[in-house]
């Protein structure tokens, strides 16, 4: 790959990535006193980006670059549509590099927007000059080279752009409010932000944040980011458990994107969502843990004595973790079997229990452990 002061301009993108927020900071406010935008307006614009939003999101990320799920042809359509108009480029080149970056992560060369190179390169650098200096290479998403939605929208990707950026903006505003009031707001400053919060996945979230999962690259788990990017924020998570089609594995993540494909499933809308296995999640989390631990009981007194505990601590919890999760998946293959006797069933029951509270000891155990390190 070129270095970022020897590739050419691309002047579209400099247009798009660089006079457009100009025009958005200048105009919008010059309308906002001038004329004044009404509800109707303000209700477009967030409308907008939250469909455009999502539609990166679910779609262009998690349904196409990581093939997290299935979904049904109508929900495919949706997000190829309102995903072309966050003009982020087709799906085809948006995949392609996005997987590229999970192939190559921050290798300053081979990761198209690699986080080594800086802030402002992973941020929109990257994509205002020409590095690739030739035509794109679609070698690593041919399967969907045979997504007949995928290579229509990657056809018509200007059209669909024009349409959804332009021309359904000013058609709104003229029938129910102003063109321009709708325009502005729903088309102009939505395009502008909405770039920026997903820009921010490439550039903050490898920068700031924290790194429960993995330290082995440079993505972080971050609340904040979370909620502007509709739950694309765990990119720590996400870089361990790329095909997982949650974020944020917890109820309580902040995760929209999890949710509506939740729900989605449900109705039938989509289907074989993918999910990392309990005891991978644990295992990553303890890792992380145990080599904090580890350094944290190198600087101390009787450094000796505390790796020695922190290893065996370590190890016991590392043994109970996965002897529950195999006797789990006896449990409940158990449990589909009818001719098991009660009996049997019952003692298969009480295993799974102790083993269940021999995990939970040893969380508990593994914790008070490390606070005491934290303490001393």
């Amino acid at each position: 790959m070129k270095h970022m002061e020897k590739a050419p301009l691309m002047p579209t993108r400099v247009f798009v990535l660089v006079l457009m927020p100009i025009l958005a900071v200048t105009l919008v406010p010059y309308y906002a006193f001038s004329v004044g935008f009404s509800a109707f307006d303000w209700s477009m614009g967030v409308l907008f980006a939250v469909i455009t939003l999502h539609s990166i999101s679910a779609g262009y990320h998690r349904l196409w670059s990581h093939k997290a799920y299935h979904a049904h042809f109508a929900v495919r359509l949706f997000y190829a549509i309102w995903g072309g108009c966050t003009i982020q480029n087709t799906i085809l080149n948006w995949a392609s590099d996005h997987r590229n970056h999970h192939k190559f992560v921050d290798d300053r060369d081979r990761d198209p927007y690699s986080a080594s190179r800086g802030f402002w390169f992973s941020h929109m650098g990257w994509m205002i000059r020409d590095h690739k200096g030739g035509p794109d290479d679609f070698s690593n998403v041919k399967d969907l080279v045979r997504d007949p939605i995928v290579m229509w929208q990657h056809k018509y990707y200007i059209e669909l752009v024009l349409v959804t950026n332009i021309a359904l903006p000013l058609l709104i505003g003229y029938l129910f409010s102003t063109a321009l009031g709708v325009f502005l707001l729903a088309g102009l400053l939505r395009l502008v932000v909405i770039h920026h919060f997903t820009f921010f996945i490439n550039s903050l979230a490898h920068i700031w944040g924290s790194q429960p999962y993995s330290d082995g690259n440079s993505s972080r788990d971050n609340l904040i980011l979370a909620v502007l990017t509709f739950g694309e924020g765990y990119h720590n998570y996400h870089h361990s458990f790329q095909g997982d089609y949650r974020n944020g594995i917890r109820w309580w993540h902040y995760d929209p994107t999890k949710w509506v494909l939740t729900v989605f499933s449900w109705i039938g809308l989509t289907s074989r969502l993918k999910r990392a296995s309990q005891l991978q999640v644990e295992k990553a989390r303890l890792e992380m843990q145990y080599k904090r631990a580890l350094r944290q009981a190198e600087h101390l007194q009787e450094a000796a004595r505390w790796c020695h505990h922190v290893e065996e601590r370590y190890a016991q919890f590392l043994v109970a973790l996965e002897e529950w999760a195999t006797f789990k998946q006896e449990w409940y293959q158990s449990k589909k079997n009818e001719l098991l006797a009660t009996l049997e069933r019952a003692e298969l029951k009480q295993r799974y229990a102790e083993l269940k509270k021999n995990v939970k000891f040893q969380r508990q155990e593994w914790h008070l452990l490390t606070a005491q390190l934290a303490a001393v």
